[in-house]
Formats: structure tokens, sequence, C-alpha cells
């Protein structure tokens, strides 16, 4: 059992984040579970589309997923810049887009550091965008998407498990882990897995298993923002504070304070909507 406990505490540390290396070029993990978290979502959209007799096109479809994309690396790097890091990119704009760094030959290092909070309002932003274009009901349209979008959040946490970043808080839980990028190899929960688990897989069991159930147009999405608010405002007590913020209002995270916004905008969205059911 010993042996169990310890191969268990140890897996980050057998894990390469890295899928192959050309020169100072790296193919990680994280960035194929963001590819498979698109193909899911796809999936499971086309097939909303055909069984439950939405209205769009597959093209209609795939030429959203470009924007939503795009909408979603964008606002997910301009998300932790603001809420996370404002301080020191403002004193360093390049860095904000750069990739490289000039200190050590040129040398290719990715852009670090994204925000689940600014990416869903960068797609929010893309999807009003994309519905005006193509004269879409948008909250018809965001409650087609909210019941599969959940379940792409399963790979990408596991991403962030591989990469041995976001990992929990200090404890001594029998499936604590350790982790590599922790200075001080404690033992931390591996809050990837829990927000895997629980952001992924129950949020996704419980909007797919009422997909069908609509009050009006937004109801479905409304419960998405509570749900992943929820969920994540009660994982973020295991998950360890960003450093460079730490605790930012009481015992509360930058995180926390988010989603507690985040379930307040539903919560208006609900009372707006079920007001006026009709408009887009």
């Amino acid at each position: 059992m010993d042996r169990l406990i310890a191969f268990w505490q140890h897996i980050p540390h057998h894990i390469s984040p890295i899928i192959f290396q050309i020169g100072s070029f790296q193919l990680r993990y994280y960035g194929l579970m963001y590819l498979v978290a698109f193909f899911i979502t796809y999936i499971l959209v086309v097939y909303r589309i055909k069984d439950e007799g939405y209205d769009y096109s597959h093209d209609t479809i795939q030429d959203y997923f470009v924007w939503a994309i795009l909408g979603l690396l964008i606002g997910a790097r301009l998300g932790y810049v603001i809420f996370y890091s404002f301080p020191y990119y403002l004193h360093h704009p390049f860095e904000v887009i750069f990739p490289f760094d000039l200190s050590n030959g040129f040398k290719y290092v990715g852009i670090s550091g994204m925000s689940y909070h600014g990416g869903a309002i960068g797609v929010f932003v893309a999807t009003v965008m994309f519905c005006r274009k193509h004269t879409i009901n948008f909250w018809n349209f965001a409650d087609l998407f909210a019941a599969a979008i959940p379940l792409g959040y399963t790979f990408g946490r596991i991403g962030n498990f591989i990469n041995g970043e976001l990992y929990g808080r200090v404890t001594d839980v029998p499936w604590g882990m350790y982790f590599p990028l922790d200075p001080y190899q404690q033992l931390h929960h591996p809050s990837q897995l829990y927000e895997a688990f629980f952001e992924g897989i129950v949020l996704f069991a419980l909007l797919w298993s009422i997909r069908k159930k609509k009050c009006f147009d937004g109801f479905l999405f409304s419960l998405y923002l509570i749900g992943y608010g929820t969920v994540r405002f009660c994982i973020e007590f295991y998950r360890e504070p960003d450093p460079q913020l730490g605790f930012i209002l009481g015992t509360l995270t930058m995180g926390q304070v988010l989603c507690l916004i985040m379930i307040a905008v539903a919560l208006v969205v609900i009372l707006i909507r079920k007001r006026n059911p009709v408009g887009s």
C-alpha cells in the first residue's frame, strides 16, 4: 500500500508535458487537449442540431468556431493580464503578445498565463458579434452550446494536470501529490483533477440531462454560468491562490470573486429573460 501511495503521489513527476520537440519549439499535451475539447464540443453541438431540430447548418457552426477560438484565445490572454498580473504587464506591455525571451537568445517560450473568465468574456463578445452578423438569436444559440461546453473542460484541466500547473493547496490527504513546479516539494491537492471531474463531467452530465427542458431562450446558458461559477467557487478553496495575488477579498481568491460576478450576471439574465423571453 505504501508503494502504491508513493507512486500516486509522484505521478506528476513521471509525466512529460511535451509530446515532441524540434529545436526550441515544443508541442505540448496542453495544446492537444484544447483541440480535443473543441472537437468534442463540435461533435456534441452537431448531434444536438440533428437530434433536437436546431435550425443551424454545419457551415454556420464551423464558421462560428473560428470566431469562438479567436475570442477565447484573445480573451483568455487579456483576462490574465488584467485580472491577475496587470501591474507587471503595465510595465512590460510587449510581453502580452510576444512569445520570445530576448534575454535568452531569442528563445521561443510561448505565451504564459491564460484566464478562464477572460476567455469566457472573449467568447461571449465573439458570439454576440457573430450572431449580429448572421442575424441569429443569441440566446437560442448560446443554449445550443451551453450543454456541450463543460465536457471540453475535462480535457483542458487534464492538460493543466499534465503541465503540473494550477495545483492545489498544501494538504496531508492520502491522495495528495507532489508537483514538479512546486519549489518546496510539498503534498498538494490535485485540484486540476477535481476541476476536470466537477467542472467537466458532473456539470456536463447535469446540463446534458436537462438540455431539452427549455423555459425560455437563455435558460440553459444561465444554468451553465451558475453551475460553473458555483463549482469553481467551491474548488478554489482547494486550489493554490495565484502567488502574485494571494487572497484579494478576505479568504477569497480572484477566481472566486470572478465566479461570484459570473453567478450574479446569470441571475440577472434569468430575471430579464423571464420578463422578455422573445427578444434576441
